[in-house]
């Protein structure tokens, strides 16, 4: 979805200005927003494109006005109370009111270790053979869906050429809906920087991004 989250391109919010020895976490609070996403997720209810998902449907101006963490706090909000896990009059209190969902699985102070280093791989194997080729021209598709999507606005409708093919992976745009991984065949796609942004564009500069494979045309 064009969201507030997809910023590529886009004028008016000033450069990117990296901390210096930046801290893993600005307050202790931060840390324990990281801790409690990581438990709900290992609830089982959602999967990680569906998170992303509600993270970028927040309203813009919820979202220009938090913080990392805040927007992360702000998604898992909605979850939460999608699945029955908590209720909108809880939230509001701040405590326990109603007897909730019962996960299906808990995440133990003992397993945090393993669980973490196990990661949660993405890859999948895919049945049929690879569309392109390293060296093929293509054109992205010019598409502005309502729901998830991980093709950025500013690279649609755009030509590069393939510099490699990965591995298949979940197709996040129907997993974040909870219509099946249907997973597809990744590229690395490289574009001249002119073609993204414009003659006035650095002409060295050159972009490369993953794509699905059905982000993809001949061009």
């Amino acid at each position: 979805m064009n969201g507030p989250h997809d910023l590529g391109g886009q004028m008016g919010f000033g450069p990117v200005a990296p901390e210096t020895n930046e801290p893993v976490f600005h307050a202790d609070w931060e840390r324990r927003a990281l801790g409690v996403t990581l438990a709900t997720g290992a609830f089982g209810a959602w999967t990680i494109d569906e998170s992303r998902h509600a993270r970028e449907s927040l309203h813009p101006a919820v979202y220009y006005s938090s913080s990392y963490y805040e927007i992360w706090i702000r998604a898992l909000e909605t979850l939460l109370e999608r699945y029955g896990f908590v209720a909108a009059d809880e939230l509001l209190a701040g405590h326990k009111i109603w007897p909730g969902v019962t996960p299906k699985r808990v995440l133990h102070e003992n397993d945090v270790a393993a669980v973490l280093s196990r990661g949660g791989p993405c890859n999948r194997d895919v049945s049929t053979e690879p569309r392109f080729k390293p060296g093929d021209r293509v054109r992205t598709i010019n598409e502005h869906p309502e729901g998830h999507t991980r093709l950025p606005r500013y690279a649609r409708d755009k030509t590069g050429t393939i510099e490699a093919v990965r591995e298949g992976f979940v197709f996040p745009d129907s997993n974040a809906h909870g219509k099946g991984e249907n997973p597809e065949h990744v590229y690395t796609v490289c574009f001249d920087g002119r073609e993204l942004w414009g003659q006035r564009a650095d002409p060295a500069l050159t972009v490369s991004i993953d794509a699905w494979e059905s982000y993809l045309e001949p061009a």
